[in-house]
């Protein structure tokens, strides 16, 4: 594979996307950063590709791993996901040749759901938050560029990715692993899925050839008290404690509570208490029709814990 352009390579994914590909390709990387190839504000400008061709596009940029609190919050969900995108294809229509392919990095959240087991891509997506939507948007239009133009269009919808530096809901609970203050909820049954950032990347080559949506996992599913005990295996800590679902009910009502009369957000609360209790996997068999072979996250702790 050659020419291929790379948003978000500064960010989590991206930037190990840009490592994997550039020591053999021809790689641009566009974004804000100075050290970009072609430096553009997706949010608010459309960049200009002079003298650059490609035949492969894969979107990384985007913004997530925050809960918003402000209007200002929930309207760079769309700034960033939707309007950056949109920007990129003006920028991408505006050279002679357009590429072949095209991969956009989606997410499960599109899905809108909290709970449930092994959904698939034949799920309704109805996403419920500024994050879910915002990726929605841009893959409804991406989709119907591609089409339009005659371009192969990729969707992969990731749940938790996971790898060295991890961010969101990973990094949260390996932060209080370490620091003695995580707690399991219910003896850690719930469920989540989640993939390593490698198996994304080396899987990427067969996507490009490939067109369609697919969720991509690593198959294991594991449950927080899994993942709990081997991060705490890891990093030599103690035992993982856990507290009854009764006593935790008892807790999110008091965060509750504190918002209703205070208007402060806790870090614990009934919302809190649903989505680490409930279980929510995806199913990724239609990936492994084409040759999707993920690892375990279970079984490769030094991809992703230092």
């Amino acid at each position: 594979m050659k020419n291929i352009i790379i948003t978000g390579a500064s960010g989590f994914l991206g930037a190990k996307i840009y490592n994997y590909f550039n020591s053999n390709n021809l790689v641009c990387s566009v974004g804000r950063s100075l050290n970009n190839n072609v430096i553009c504000d997706l949010s608010t400008n459309v960049p200009v590709f002079s003298n650059i061709f490609f035949d492969t596009v894969i979107h990384c940029a985007g913004k997530a791993h925050i809960v918003p609190r402000t209007q200002k919050e929930v309207n760079e969900f769309n700034e960033v996901n939707f309007i950056g995108t949109k920007n990129l294809i003006k920028g991408i229509d505006s050279i002679p040749k357009l590429p072949k392919s095209f991969i956009f990095i989606s997410s499960v959240a599109v899905y809108g759901v909290d709970e449930g087991i092994l959904i698939n891509e034949e799920y309704v997506a109805n996403p419920k938050t500024p994050y879910g939507i915002s990726k929605k948007l841009a893959e409804d239009y991406i989709i119907a560029w591609g089409k339009k133009n005659n371009v192969k269009i990729c969707i992969i919808r990731a749940p938790l990715i996971i790898g060295k530096d991890p961010l969101g809901n990973l990094k949260f609970m390996i932060d209080n692993i370490k620091s003695g203050r995580y707690l399991n909820i219910d003896k850690g049954r719930a469920r989540k899925s989640m993939v390593l950032a490698e198996d994304i990347i080396s899987f990427i080559p067969v996507l490009i050839k490939n067109e369609g949506i697919y969720n991509l996992t690593d198959g294991c599913h594991p449950s927080f008290f899994e993942l709990s005990h081997l991060i705490a295996k890891n990093i030599n800590n103690k035992t993982v404690h856990n507290i009854s679902i009764t006593f935790a009910k008892v807790l999110a009502k008091i965060g509750d509570f504190i918002y209703f009369f205070f208007k402060i957000e806790m870090p614990f609360n009934s919302l809190k208490l649903k989505k680490i209790t409930a279980s929510l996997t995806f199913d990724d068999s239609k990936a492994r029709k084409i040759g999707w072979k993920p690892n375990c996250s279970l079984s490769k702790p030094s991809l992703w814990l230092d």
